[in-house]
């Protein structure tokens, strides 16, 4: 007769399995937040260098003229030490930006790009984090089971977003 194996030895290729599955979910959950929250600084970091790194840039002021094709566009004049005046430049055509009116702006070195700066520009610049802080919250939440780091996320992404809407 073969004797009977403890409960406990039985038991433990199950628990052995149960923490691989766990690591597995926890690895793959949290590199998917990872990447969703690079993706978001990517996707803002391509507007906001230009409106927080603004030594040695122009800056200026832009009245939008004329919209259409996503793009508006009016006269800029400097405001800063060695920038010119320029009869048009191109400001992206957004919620942030309306005819007739006048705003703020950098331009990107080497063209005719105009970025709008000040308080609006910058929260208009991580718009797109914000976005990303909120999807990876959800992220956060249900793989990784940390609500608590996600509920902040989601606070963090929603007062981001809400003060880009107020600013603009």
């Amino acid at each position: 007769m073969i004797p009977a194996m403890p409960a406990s030895v039985a038991a433990r290729p199950r628990q052995a399995s149960s923490a691989v599955l766990r690591f597995g979910r926890v690895a793959s959950m949290g590199t998917v937040a990872a990447l969703i929250l690079i993706a978001g600084v990517w996707a803002s970091w391509g507007t906001a260098q230009h409106v927080l790194l603004t030594k040695g840039r122009e800056q200026g002021t832009v009245e939008v003229t004329r919209c259409g094709g996503g793009t508006c566009s009016g006269p800029y004049s400097p405001v800063s030490a060695g920038s010119q005046a320029r009869e048009r430049v191109v400001i992206e055509d957004s919620v942030a930006v309306a005819k007739g009116r006048t705003y703020s702006v950098v331009l990107k070195p080497g063209s005719g790009e105009a970025v709008r700066s000040g308080p609006a520009g910058v929260l208009y610049a991580w718009v797109p984090l914000g976005g990303a802080l909120l999807l990876a919250s959800v992220v956060v939440a249900g793989g990784l089971r940390r609500t608590r780091v996600a509920w902040g996320m989601a606070g963090v992404g929603v007062g981001l977003l809400t003060a880009a809407f107020f600013a603009v």
